[in-house]
């Protein structure tokens, strides 16, 4: 029985302040490295996640955010790093709320998400799919 090593993963990450502006620099920083790693096709759903957890992270964490985004082995994973420690947890938004339903996308969208406690706070992620010949 063979194994296939998966190839190098593409990386790349972002710092952000924890202002409003940050989530359209969040999105647009995501969108041009999809499309120069050839990913254009994850970018869409790609962006709209980060996009849901840098807002999450800009209303809840007082401190510098960090985005990374990395491709390999057949998927995209994005994780969005704040000094807030409290984990984000899912909850059904009331029919006349603005918000709380950035988490409900997260999950249905992606792949698989997820969270954990950093030294500093927390980083959030979610996994897509990406065609795994094009990730190295």
């Amino acid at each position: 029985m063979s194994s296939t090593a998966c190839p190098r993963a593409l990386m790349a990450s972002w710092t952000f302040s924890s202002t409003a502006r940050s989530v359209p620099q969040a999105r647009h920083a995501v969108r041009a490295q999809l499309a120069d790693w050839d990913l254009r096709h994850a970018g869409e759903f790609a962006e709209l996640l980060v996009s849901e957890l840098v807002t999450n992270a800009v209303e809840h964490a007082r401190g510098l955010v960090r985005l990374s985004v990395s491709a390999a082995c057949g998927r995209l994973r994005c994780e969005v790093e704040d000094d807030s420690p409290c984990l984000p947890r899912p909850r059904r938004a009331r029919d006349d709320e603005e918000s709380s339903r950035g988490l409900c996308l997260v999950h249905a969208l992606s792949s698989g998400w997820g969270s954990a406690p950093t030294g500093h706070g927390k980083v959030v992620w979610f996994e897509l799919p990406v065609p795994a010949a094009m990730d190295a």
